[in-house]
């Protein structure tokens, strides 16, 4: 993991097109900006984990596919 430390207002770049910028600073929230492409999807982690869940879930085949038919 790369740690890099910005004060407000100061922003890093990833790659060619992607820009994240700090905001805000107050008390233990950082209020970050993000400069992207729109085909870049961008998820808060806890919420990527869920859709990565859901979507590992639902491509599980039942061992029983008449329950399909219910």
């Amino acid at each position: 993991m790369l740690v890099i430390t910005r004060k407000l207002e100061e922003k890093i770049t990833i790659g060619h097109d992607i820009t994240v910028s700090v905001l805000g600073i107050k008390g233990n929230h950082v209020k970050i900006g993000i400069e992207a492409p729109r085909n870049t999807p961008i998820y808060r982690t806890e919420v990527y984990k869920s859709i990565v869940e859901e979507n590992l879930r639902a491509a599980v085949v039942p061992q029983d596919i008449s329950l399909l038919s219910e």
